[in-house]
């Protein structure tokens, strides 16, 4: 079986860096053709620094990186470095990146590859605010088309929020955009706190990270010894969840997850419920099902596919 074309968008964050890591850690499965950063987690220039970091970690510094949006489309930019430190990637002793930001901008990159490519064969990985796919989007709706899925890491419905009482953060920074993607007609497939509140790193989860003993593993390790004490305290739960990485997980072993074909609208006008998913789990409406929203999955699964190829790198 070829390898599923992708690109990855995101926002690192110790999460995010789990799901690239994963990703280039998986050539048989997964051919990573770039990596977009956006502004969400920390600003843009972090981003853009911290998925370098992760490339050059993982040992691949033939990847592209682009940076792109560096505010949402039409809203102050919203951060989190409550959550994930003041670098986006706490924790680990990281040095600066020696690979440099590939030439030009990541919506371009976005759109030249989805017009290069043949059509239906590229899947778009938004693991941040969807500022740069919407951007794409307007800006070349020729592309639309051209996709082959989008498999994102947003949203909740039973979980409902974790930056406001009804919105998960990426959607939350810029509903606009999250409104532009999930209309687009695209084939999506959404990871939201729903099921990654379900991938939690244990204890013991973790210290099978560290004790993979490459530089990968004891990264990650402490990654998340960092940012759980933030999930912790909020949750009660006994770690920190891995959101981001169930994308990838998914493309890798989708058995692993379980979920609905539902219709999903974005909340863009109340400020009350600002950036909230509104999933029709039930079908009590009549609108046309646009997502597979994922609900469950096998954690013991996915945490031994995630220990098994980060001992890879």
């Amino acid at each position: 079986m070829n390898a599923r074309k992708i690109i990855i968008d995101t926002d690192p964050g110790q999460d995010d860096a789990v799901a690239i890591l994963l990703a280039l850690a998986s050539p048989e499965e997964i051919e990573v053709l770039g990596i977009t950063a956006v502004a969400g987690n920390v600003p843009l220039s972090l981003t853009a620094k911290n998925a370098r970091i992760v490339c050059e970690l993982a040992g691949k510094t033939d990847v592209p990186v682009y940076a792109g949006c560096d505010a949402p489309l039409s809203r102050k930019l919203v951060t989190a470095e409550h959550v994930h430190g003041k670098t986006g990637l706490d924790g680990p002793d990281l040095p600066d990146p020696t690979m440099p930001l590939t030439h030009g901008h990541a919506v371009d990159f976005i759109i030249d590859t989805l017009r290069e490519q043949d059509a239906g064969t590229v899947t778009l990985c938004p693991l941040g605010p969807l500022t740069n796919i919407a951007t794409a989007f307007q800006k070349a709706p020729d592309i639309v088309s051209r996709v082959q899925e989008i498999v994102l890491m947003g949203g909740a419905y039973f979980e409902v929020g974790n930056i406001t009482p009804t919105a998960e953060f990426n959607i939350y920074v810029d509903p606009e955009a999250a409104d532009i993607v999930f209309k687009s007609g695209v084939d999506i497939v959404v990871m939201p706190l729903d099921v990654t509140h379900k991938a939690l790193v244990t204890k013991t989860r973790n210290d099978a990270f560290r004790a993979l003993g490459n530089q990968a593993g004891v990264a990650v390790a402490q990654m998340t010894d960092f940012f759980e004490r933030f999930d912790k305290e909020k949750y009660g739960s006994e770690g920190a969840p891995l959101h981001d990485p169930c994308v990838t997980a998914y493309l890798i072993r989708p058995d692993l997850f379980q979920g609905r074909h539902v219709n999903v609208e974005i909340e863009t006008a109340s400020e009350l419920t600002m950036g909230m998913t509104v999933a029709d789990w039930w079908g009590v409406t009549n609108r046309t099902p646009n997502t597979t929203f994922i609900g469950s999955l096998d954690a013991d699964g996915f945490f031994a596919l995630l220990t098994e190829r980060l001992a890879r790198l």
